[in-house]
């Protein structure tokens, strides 16, 4: 049975999550569908451009994303801290800028006069905003709703475009983020989509690769707190490894020259690769040391969270 939201989502554990959103009734979320002749390769920027828009506006940062052809993933940093800091102007710019917003708002900002019965009103909204710019549903349905009603006007139907919930995946430390952000990044490759990281567009590390420094996606960092850990070249030193492992004819064939990145992580590259060769719907609904999985169990009220025998082989306890 699926587990509600907020027992999947607790930000006093981590503020990293992996999400996936798949389209209903074998959609074509982007490609060619080669049964009607179709060509939905336009979708993909019509994804990437409203993650980043939504990024912009919400207090979460965009680490990862892969656009397939009938599902998307992103990993993401939530940032809660950052929303108490917005004045209230700030909360209510940021809002207006995905909704259009009840009309007492709009002359709040213009700097109209409003009664105390309307001002207390304003400030109910905005506090509920406050909230709603820090919320994983919030922001995974501010994607969502949009591309589902573009899609659908363009596929000239109606109805549910997605399955009715998206996927959350806690990733409970770096080595946790770190492998989802590989197993993202490589999406396109396993599919056969793209041969190299650096022709796998519409992904995070193409984007890393081809713009550099020029990109909204989060950085890398020494500090976990302020960004990724480790640093870019040893992430990409890592999908490139990884992507050349996990072929069809290399499975489980770990290269002499590993990268540097596993030792310091404490990764097994073994584990690494059972976990990079799964399918795209993730089991577990988190991801991290066995210690840290019962804590997160414990904060949003579960008894166990399922996964620690793979918790144990790529992620074991730090001693």
């Amino acid at each position: 049975m699926p587990q509600a939201r907020y027992r999947q989502v607790s930000l006093d554990d981590t503020p990293y999550y992996h999400c996936i959103s798949r389209c209903v009734r074998r959609a074509f979320l982007c490609g060619k569908d080669n049964h009607t002749g179709y060509d939905f390769e336009h979708r993909r920027q019509w994804i990437v451009d409203r993650i980043k828009l939504v990024c912009s506006v919400f207090s979460i940062d965009l680490c990862a994303y892969a656009i397939m052809n009938n599902h998307y993933h992103v990993v993401v940093k939530i940032d809660a801290q950052e929303t108490r800091s917005w004045s209230n102007h700030e909360i209510a710019e940021r809002w207006l800028t995905l909704f259009s917003g009840p009309t007492l708002v709009r002359q709040y900002l213009a700097g109209s006069a409003l009664s105390r019965a309307e001002l207390d009103q304003v400030s109910a909204w905005l506090n509920t905003w406050r909230k709603r710019l820090c919320s994983l549903s919030w922001f995974m349905r501010c994607i969502n709703e949009p591309i589902a009603r573009m899609a659908n006007a363009e596929d000239h139907c109606s109805g549910r475009f997605w399955e009715g919930r998206f996927i959350s995946q806690a990733l409970l430390d770096e080595r946790a983020l770190l492998a989802c952000m590989s197993y993202v990044d490589l999406n396109p490759i396993r599919s056969g989509i793209a041969r190299t990281p650096e022709k796998s567009e519409y992904t995070s590390i193409r984007e890393r690769i081809i713009d550099k420094g020029n990109t909204p996606l989060l950085a890398f960092s020494d500090n976990y707190d302020d960004g990724i850990p480790y640093t870019l070249k040893d992430y990409l030193e890592l999908v490139d490894w990884a992507g050349r492992s996990v072929r069809a004819d290399k499975r489980g064939h770990i290269p002499r020259n590993k990268p540097p990145i596993l030792e310091r992580l404490g990764i097994a590259p073994t584990p690494l690769l059972d976990f990079l060769g799964k399918t795209s719907k993730p089991r577990y609904g988190a991801l991290g040391p066995v210690s840290r999985l019962r804590a997160f169990a414990k904060s949003v009220g579960r008894k166990f969270v399922i996964g620690q025998p793979l918790a144990r082989r790529l992620c074991p306890e730090k001693t």
